[in-house]
């Protein structure tokens, strides 16, 4: 179903500063629904554009072609799974987290083979978010396990680093122009940064009380966060600790959840404490503020990705549907 949905103006900037609105920008969202009892956690992009998703509840991977709409659905072959995050290779394999089983699986869609890189620890029993870095090195973060981890594809092997936090539950992950990786750590006001070669953490401190759940860097590697427990966004810049926070739209119970950042310097995330939940696109050069409604309400957006036309993949856990958040000015 595609909706063209209007804009809500809703602009903010710097505490105490004069309220300025947003430039005019046209979003078109559309959505699909997925099988039934699918439960879409997280959203990817595939060297072909497809939208990837993981079917957590389905023990399923499902891809869906925006072009025709058209579904085709992967089963597992461990059972209860509990699919996760998941990510695309650059040859167009599927990589997903197994949060239920503690392994890393890595779907073949020509073949529907599943290949499993199972954890070195059992302590490690929740890979939670992954992401590739340049040289194709697989990062993840374990959240209840409180590690993170890197996967070398050419050789399987799974290497963990332990949070210097205890219970920091390590959650979003990313990795920024230099081959860095930065994590959030929603179980405590910190966002970590991993040394690629020696895996050795520095901790950055947010303000207290922010609980830092899903984690974007933009093209001038600062890095965002979306602080769901206190209804910020947050931008720590790494080079000088420095962080700045703006109050998100939907006030201190918007919950902001899933974000992505676009190769044009804006912030998007989803706030999934209002009902509707809704896309909100951040400005930085502005600090201004655009808010439109999900159509299907949302269910929680607990994750989104950018493509590199600037459209927004995201997944709609709780009504059983999938999204695309398509750009226009």
């Amino acid at each position: 179903m595609k909706r063209i949905c209007s804009l809500i103006i809703l602009a903010l900037i710097l505490a105490g500063a004069t309220p300025a609105l947003a430039a005019a920008v046209s979003v078109t969202i559309r959505e699909w629904s997925v099988p039934a009892g699918s439960f879409p956690h997280d959203p990817a992009v595939a060297p072909d554009g497809a939208l990837w998703y993981t079917g957590m509840q389905a023990n399923t991977l499902g891809r869906l072609d925006p072009r025709s709409g058209a579904i085709r659905t992967y089963p597992l072959k461990t059972p209860e799974s509990g699919p996760h995050g998941l990510v695309a290779d650059r040859a167009g394999n599927i990589w997903f987290t197994a949060n239920y089983q503690g392994y890393i699986g890595r779907l073949d869609p020509k073949t529907g083979t599943v290949t499993e890189f199972s954890m070195p620890d059992r302590a490690a029993k929740d890979p939670h978010t992954l992401v590739f870095d340049s040289k194709g090195t697989l990062w993840f973060t374990v959240q209840q396990g409180n590690f993170v981890g890197r996967l070398d594809p050419a050789s399987g092997k799974v290497t963990l680093k332990k949070s210097p936090t205890s219970g920091s539950k390590p959650y979003g992950i990313i990795v920024n122009s230099k081959g860095i990786p930065y994590f959030c750590q929603f179980g405590s006001n910190k966002i970590g940064r991993i040394d690629p070669v020696t895996m050795a953490i520095t901790e950055f401190a947010l303000p207290e009380g922010a609980r830092p759940r899903r984690i974007a860097v933009t093209p001038d590697d600062m890095i965002w966060y979306s602080d769901y427990r206190r209804g910020s966004l947050g931008r720590l810049n790494p080079a000088n600790g420095k962080v700045d926070e703006w109050p998100s739209p939907g006030g201190k119970e918007a919950k902001p959840y899933g974000m992505a950042a676009t190769s044009d310097g804006a912030v998007w995330y989803s706030e999934s404490g209002t009902k509707p939940n809704t896309i909100v696109r951040f400005d930085p050069k502005t600090r201004t503020f655009a808010q439109w409604p999900i159509p299907s309400g949302g269910g929680v957006v607990r994750h989104m990705v950018a493509t590199p036309a600037g459209e927004l993949y995201l997944a709609c856990s709780g009504v059983g549907k999938v999204g695309m958040v398509k750009v226009g000015h």
